[in-house]
């Protein structure tokens, strides 16, 4: 290095410049390289969707940050994630299923506060009520998904038939009795064999157009409303109704099997969940239709099952919470929620802010937002905490009725019995 006189400056040898540059360039790439967040998860049948669309999209606007998905099958993850947050193995990211199981890690201290980050303002109450405190004053991982329920129809079969999408449940049923007279396909493809199908594309399919959605859910988690009133008896009356339209042998059914029926062209209309547009898209050899759950009367107000599903959280006990606070803003963030809903169809960005779908039938399924007001599933927040377990009750309970072993109302006294025996805003009322 020499001095120049004239200016007073320091002259560099270029081949001192170059070593420098090269200096910097390797300093930048291992910068590049220095924090990798590894994220838990449940979906595993997500894995190639996160390698090929998700992180790459994060790292190339984060350098600096690097992501690994790391998923555990779906039966074992909460055992196992427990596992490793007890032994201070798990990862810095942590995909949080909704309500309970989620809550109990908060509570522990296992996962992070995340209530004061800005971007929680993308998210309305119901959307973070999966992840939030009994009270929502704290809420502790990014909503990320929904999934909306309704019935995917074959559309070719109701042009066939001369059919149209009901409106109201006694269209729907004069649909059903159509169908059923051609004899060409069973009406309605859904089976009693697995029972949770019965509750959940069933029971809490149609029922919040009888119990109005969040103003009937959360009547019945203060003890002012109780499953013996008629607008949760009501529910079980239709359903009790659906099973001359399921076809022979629909008690010994699966799940597996009804969704076969339907794919292959067998049965007309599938109760579904939002979850399935992906699958029955690319086994399907007919047009897919979706309407929402027929109102009760012509004029009321249409309420849809919107369940929170999925959600991200942070590990209390993460070595780099700024780079995963970075990756979370990220996931709230309109570009996080484009990229996420149509690599997935059927599941729907939790935040407010529209997003432009390609699938058709997804676009149905989310458009009807715009008409009716969302909810979630009324058994999963608080209510299935005891024994007996309200959920679990819900589904048995939802297969008797469709069978014909239990009548509606006896469905709802036990279910109700079961509740106020250990929750305590619906004893002595």
């Amino acid at each position: 290095m020499t001095f120049n006189a004239f200016d007073g400056s320091f002259a560099v040898p270029i081949r001192t410049l170059g070593a420098l540059g090269l200096l910097v360039a390797a300093g930048s790439a291992a910068s590049a390289e220095d924090v990798t967040l590894t994220i838990e998860s449940w979906r595993n049948d997500d894995l190639t969707i996160w390698q090929d669309k998700i992180i790459p999209e994060f790292e190339a606007s984060h350098p600096g940050i690097r992501l690994r998905f790391n998923p555990t099958a779906p039966t074992e993850y909460n055992a196992a994630l427990n596992a490793k947050l007890d032994a201070g193995t798990a990862g810095d990211l942590i995909t949080c299923r909704p309500f309970d199981a989620s809550l109990q890690l908060f509570e522990k201290g296992q996962i992070t506060d995340l209530t004061a980050m800005p971007e929680m303002e993308n998210f309305g109450p119901v959307a973070k009520a999966g992840w939030s405190t009994d009270d929502g004053s704290q809420t502790f991982c990014v909503p990320i998904a929904s999934v909306i329920h309704g019935f995917i129809y074959n559309r070719d079969a109701f042009a066939e038939l001369g059919l149209t999408p009901p409106r109201t449940e006694a269209e729907f049923f004069a649909v059903l009795d159509k169908i059923k007279a051609d004899g060409t396909y069973i009406p309605m493809a859904m089976g009693t064999n697995d029972q949770w199908e019965a509750a959940t594309m069933g029971y809490q399919n149609i029922g919040p157009n009888y119990w109005h959605g969040e103003e009937g859910r959360l009547a019945l988690i203060a003890g002012t409303q109780k499953l013996t009133d008629d607008d949760w008896v009501q529910p079980f009356r239709e359903i009790a109704k659906w099973k001359p339209y399921l076809g022979d042998g629909f008690e010994a059914q699966t799940y597996p099997d009804s969704q076969n029926l339907f794919t292959l062209g067998r049965a007309a209309i599938y109760p579904a969940g939002s979850w399935e547009i992906a699958g029955f898209g690319e086994q399907a050899a007919f047009d897919l239709g979706a309407f929402p759950p027929p109102l009760p009367a012509e004029g009321d107000t249409c309420y849809i099952s919107d369940h929170v599903d999925i959600a991200m959280g942070m590990n209390a006990k993460t070595a780099h919470p700024e780079a995963a606070k970075a990756f979370l803003a990220w996931v709230a963030s309109p570009e996080f929620a484009t990229i996420y809903s149509n690599a997935l169809p059927g599941f729907f960005s939790l935040a407010t802010a529209p997003v432009e779908l390609d699938n058709d039938l997804a676009k149905e399924f989310v458009s009807w937002r715009e008409t009716c007001q969302s909810t979630i599933r009324s058994t999963y927040q608080i209510l299935s905490r005891g024994t007996p377990n309200l959920e679990n009750e819900t589904w048995t309970a939802s297969a008797n009725v469709i069978r014909g072993t239990e009548t509606p109302e006896e469905a709802a006294a036990r279910l109700q019995e079961g509740l106020a025996s250990w929750y305590a805003p619906q004893q002595g009322n």
